[in-house]
């Protein structure tokens, strides 16, 4: 048996003269995360909708669990678990009742109440689900999405809107989901998020795939000769150039980030973090020869992972 979870092949979707999704094939596999990153209009939702059922595609093959969403039935859909941005919930029910109600609807559900106590929801299972915060919301639409034990989930930027413990438990949760063999498709805008937790990575742009791989083999190349640090914005880069080698160079890319290119060796680093001192500047995050997703993503879009 095939260990894809997720095949995409040539897909292409439109939308009158718009050109959403463009010949795009990715490939998700069972019991891993894969992370899919683009900007804003370059067809990640399309697809994802897609491979959910939601939308229907112009060409291309698609197969989830080893079905074409468009022809799926109910047994399908009860090995998929979905996370909408818009939460999926009834407003005027409670957040406890939509938990036990779709676990009641699973075969083999996860214990509800467990899982909303993981998830900081507890205090919340007697509120109407139209009363809660965003990030509560947020942690509910997790909730719903795996309580039925999937197969495999769409988690649609699962950790935006949670402050820091609500998103390590959410990470904690993914690696779990993971470990069980659950296979795990994410969009996310946080690119630390795709680094720590994804297995795959695959980036879109202008509606098809222009790189995939692993977070190790997409920051691995390209990097020699590169020394990164983090400090406060707008650092005068070209004096810091003149206590530099000839033949360095240096940019702020993006903001708070200081990219320097040369020969680097013990001397350059000392030469960076010298210039650094005498300026009262707190260097941080010092990194050599290694690229990070946002680099990649900068490189190979021209533009930030924006919301």
């Amino acid at each position: 048996m095939s260990d894809a979870a997720v095949e995409v092949s040539d897909l292409v979707k439109s939308y009158g003269r718009v050109h959403a999704v463009k010949g795009l094939s990715l490939l998700a596999r069972a019991g891993e995360v894969t992370a899919l990153l683009g900007p804003n209009g370059a067809g990640k939702t399309t697809t994802v909708e897609i491979c959910e059922g939601f939308r229907r595609a112009d060409s291309g093959s698609v197969r989830v669990l080893g079905v074409d969403p468009a022809a799926a039935d109910s047994e399908w859909r009860s090995r998929v678990g979905v996370m909408l941005q818009t939460g999926g919930f009834y407003p005027g029910a409670r957040a406890g009742e939509m938990v036990h109600h779709l676990a009641a609807l699973a075969r083999h559900p996860l214990d509800p109440d467990a899982l909303m106590e993981r998830l900081g929801l507890s205090s919340v299972r007697r509120t109407a689900c139209r009363r809660l915060s965003g990030g509560e919301r947020q942690r509910l639409g997790l909730a719903l999405a795996v309580v039925g034990r999937p197969e495999l989930v769409f988690l649609d930027e699962p950790t935006a809107g949670l402050d820091v413990q609500a998103r390590r438990a959410t990470w904690e949760l993914i690696g779990d989901l993971r470990a069980s063999g659950v296979a795990v498709l994410l969009t996310t805008h946080a690119m630390d998020e795709a680094e720590r937790l994804a297995d795959a990575v695959v980036i879109i742009d202008g509606g098809t795939v222009v790189a995939s791989g692993s977070p190790r083999e997409l920051t691995r190349g390209g990097a020699e000769g590169q020394l990164r640090f983090t400090a406060p914005t707008g650092l005068d880069v070209t004096q810091l150039l003149g206590a530099l080698p000839e033949g360095t160079s240096a940019v702020e890319q993006p903001p708070g980030s200081y990219l320097v290119r040369g020969v680097i060796d013990p001397a350059l680093l000392a030469s960076v973090t010298a210039w650094c001192a005498t300026h009262g500047v707190l260097a941080s995050d010092v990194k050599v020869e290694q690229r990070t997703l946002e680099d990649v993503f900068l490189e190979l879009t021209g533009s930030e992972l924006r919301r």
